[in-house]
């Protein structure tokens, strides 16, 4: 089944007055309409070179509201029942791996087993000089990152040696709440580390933004044959596929025209279907009409 996921704005204009809690009635919206899956951004802290962002000019100043992923979703979680959670996603380097695993379970636990994870390296150096976390060893650490947390959800006590990460015989309890852990979906490029990273760690891939179906489809034709080169499958392996914004009638972001390219990215390989919920609406007061017409166009794809 494909499922469809919305990615909230957790920054912006949307939020007036600072109102940052009404994503938790975004977030019962999306519940409402049928969303499968919430997703959020992450940015720690943001520097001034903003003229970095390798996807083309970066669409806010630095001086704009970030929320904090994971609080943010424990938030949303606490007034939903049904739909899951995820990030598009987590710069996971700059979390110590202990205490992401700590904070990752505590969140499945309370939530009842609806918590995935995306993560990736990011692209600004900025945050990781803020952290004080090494920017040359960021696909490493994101690599140990991910490997220490599931030992940690999986053994009582877990021992963990890596070039970035360290522990002997600690406990980290409570586990979390999905058999076999947390899915972790990582993002990126298929250059040979992150594929290795994929191919050994992952439930999931995130392509990278402005893909292309033809490039999608060719990652997803790498993926297969890396998988069952380790006697892995795509069976229940998950692939994202972004939307992109089509104008409608009146020359506006329209969401329903928009919704017409999902056949082509279940075609490519694509697992869920994912729309950008800022590129069609940036105003409360729109935003449950906007809900509705996204629930109808899932709706009259008969994907469910």
């Amino acid at each position: 089944m494909t499922t469809l996921s919305v990615t909230l704005p957790s920054f912006g204009p949307i939020f007036r007055d600072n109102n940052f809690h009404q994503i938790a009635d975004l977030a019962q919206m999306a519940e409402q309409a049928g969303v499968d899956r919430i997703m959020l951004t992450d940015h720690v802290v943001m520097g001034q070179h903003t003229d970095k962002y390798p996807y083309g000019p970066f669409p806010f100043p630095p001086e704009t509201a970030w929320l904090e992923p994971l609080a943010a979703i424990a938030h949303m979680a606490a007034v939903t029942e049904r739909v899951r959670f995820s990030t598009k996603i987590l710069i996971a380097p700059l979390r110590p791996a202990a205490v992401l695993a700590k904070t990752l379970a505590t969140m499945d636990v309370l939530s009842q087993g609806r918590l995935e994870v995306g993560v990736g390296t990011g692209w600004q150096r900025e945050e990781y000089d803020a952290a004080g976390i090494p920017w040359t060893e960021r696909g490493q650490r994101l690599t140990d990152t991910i490997a220490a947390c599931k030992a940690l959800w999986r053994d009582s006590p877990a021992s963990f040696h890596s070039t970035t990460v360290n522990f002997d015989d600690i406990w980290c309890e409570p586990k979390p709440a999905q058999p076999g852990g947390i899915p972790i979906w990582v993002a990126g490029a298929l250059h040979p580390n992150n594929l290795a990273r994929l191919i050994e760690h992952a439930d999931g891939w995130i392509p990278p933004p402005y893909g292309t179906l033809e490039e999608v489809a060719d990652g997803v034709r790498q993926l297969k044959g890396a998988l069952a080169a380790t006697g892995r499958s795509m069976d229940g392996f998950g692939v994202q596929g972004d939307i992109d914004a089509v104008a409608g009638n009146d020359d506006r972001p329209s969401i329903t025209a928009s919704m017409d390219a999902a056949a082509d990215w279940i075609d490519a390989g694509a697992t869920t279907i994912n729309v950008v919920m800022s590129l069609f609406c940036w105003r409360m007061d729109r935003a449950q009409a906007w809900f509705d017409d996204l629930a109808q166009s899932w709706e009259l794809l008969g994907l469910r």
